[in-house]
């Protein structure tokens, strides 16, 4: 989380509903974020600067492979765009044996509210993910994701901006669990859009595709 204070505490008092465990990476938030997640039932682990959504789910994956018991690890973003229900019903596949990583896509049934514009942007990201990876994923760039322990003890990020979603696909392409898409449904609000959701932020996503 980045200066989430807004809604981070309705975010994680969501997830404990449904999940034992709630872990923030606050990624050198200046708003209080932290002491809210931690109020609302969070473990907080901190950056001192801000370094990115890459490098925070590195910190992530690294400091929850630290519990032996871990079954797998669920990254979900923290401005409340994902909805519980969807990451329940992922890790329920996961544990169920059908896959070892399950991603969200907001494509498949037909469950994407975006504009023609962010649409077009989205699939271009897809189409390259496809075409550098050999994966048939209809939405690369996702933020809701399942992914078994002993998988994400060998995923190891370095792209620390927009990149990290195309360099965890290829990780996971060189990896080559059992890895199935799953619909999802992406919860657009003025405040989501704000903090990352815009149409500029899919041109970001291209920039960082085709120049890296």
């Amino acid at each position: 989380m980045f200066n989430e204070a807004t809604v981070i505490g309705s975010v994680v008092t969501g997830l404990l509903e449904e999940f034992s465990h709630v872990v923030c990476v606050d990624d050198g938030s200046s708003d209080g974020s932290a002491e809210i997640a931690r109020a609302a039932g969070a473990v907080v682990v901190q950056h001192p600067v801000n370094l990115g959504q890459g490098a925070a789910l590195q910190t992530g994956f690294e400091y929850a492979l630290q519990d032996p018991e871990l079954e797998a690890v669920i990254t979900f973003d923290a401005d409340g765009q994902h909805r519980v229900a969807d990451a329940a019903v992922m890790l329920a596949r996961v544990r169920a044996g059908e896959a070892d990583v399950v991603l969200g896509s907001r494509f498949l049934e037909g469950r994407a509210d975006v504009s023609r514009l962010k649409r077009l942007v989205l699939r271009t990201a897809a189409l390259q993910s496809r075409m550098s990876t050999g994966l048939q994923l209809t939405d690369a760039h996702n933020g809701l994701r399942v992914i078994a322990a002993p998988i994400a003890a060998k995923i190891h990020l370095t792209q620390n901006r927009m990149a990290h979603a195309s360099e965890l696909i290829h990780q996971l392409a060189e990896l080559k669990p059992v890895l199935v898409e799953h619909p999802v449904e992406i919860v657009y609000t003025e405040y989501s859009k704000a903090k990352g959701q815009s149409l500029l932020n899919g041109v970001n996503i291209l920039a960082d595709l085709f120049f890296r």
